[in-house]
């Protein structure tokens, strides 16, 4: 496969005529194996610009019924494994503070445990809308 000659149509800007220039300027092998390269960034570029990656399929919780006379501790762990497809970084921090209210401050348990679903469950409506 030959570049045109420019003759044959001059090309339309700078980069293209000194792409032109350099072309002419090679040996068969080198024109060969420019031409190859070309051929593979516009096969790259074409393949991206097609192929858009497919949302990861969201993940429905597993929803752990709440025992009577749960401890704050057992509830962090029920609420981890119901929403296992979030972060455990992103809820450490709030989750310590929730524990902390409780064992520092003496917040009662059903209180702090109405929070921490409360919390899990803001978490979780961020992932679903892929935030």
């Amino acid at each position: 496969m030959m570049m045109p000659s420019p003759a044959a149509g001059r090309p339309q800007n700078a980069q293209q005529r000194h792409l032109l220039k350099l072309f002419n300027e090679l040996d068969e092998a080198g024109r060969r194996s420019l031409l190859d390269y070309a051929e593979f960034l516009q096969t790259r570029t074409s393949q991206e610009t097609m192929a858009e990656p497919e949302p990861e399929p969201l993940l429905e919780p597993k929803l752990i019924p709440r025992p009577e006379n749960e401890s704050v501790v057992k509830a962090i762990k029920r609420l981890s494994a119901s929403f296992s497809m979030l972060p455990r970084e992103a809820l450490f921090n709030e989750t310590s503070s929730l524990m902390m209210a409780h064992v520092m401050q003496g917040r009662s348990a059903p209180d702090v445990i109405d929070e921490l679903e409360a919390l899990f469950e803001a978490h979780y409506q961020k992932y679903r809308q892929g935030g």
